[in-house]
């Protein structure tokens, strides 16, 4: 069966304290090459198609109840 990936991010304007949180914890554990780190939700959907209907119900579903379209984006892609 196809497999639907939704992610979900915090707009780049709102505040991440999870994400900070973690770009405060590399260098302590001697991690310095990241110099950000923003944390957001990645859904997977099985579908019996992915077909342009389905990725259009699949979008309604990403902007109604996987993501707050207020403070967060989303994409879809269709996994391998």
């Amino acid at each position: 069966m196809p497999r639907v990936i939704v992610d979900v991010m915090p707009k780049p304007e709102i505040l991440d304290p999870q994400g900070k949180a973690v770009h405060g914890a590399l260098p302590r554990l001697g991690f310095d090459a990241v110099t950000d780190v923003r944390q957001g939700k990645r859904f997977e959907l099985e579908v019996a198609a992915a077909d342009e209907a389905t990725l259009a119900e699949v979008h309604k579903i990403a902007e109604t109840l996987l993501s707050n379209p207020v403070i967060e984006d989303y994409a879809v892609r269709v996994s391998e």
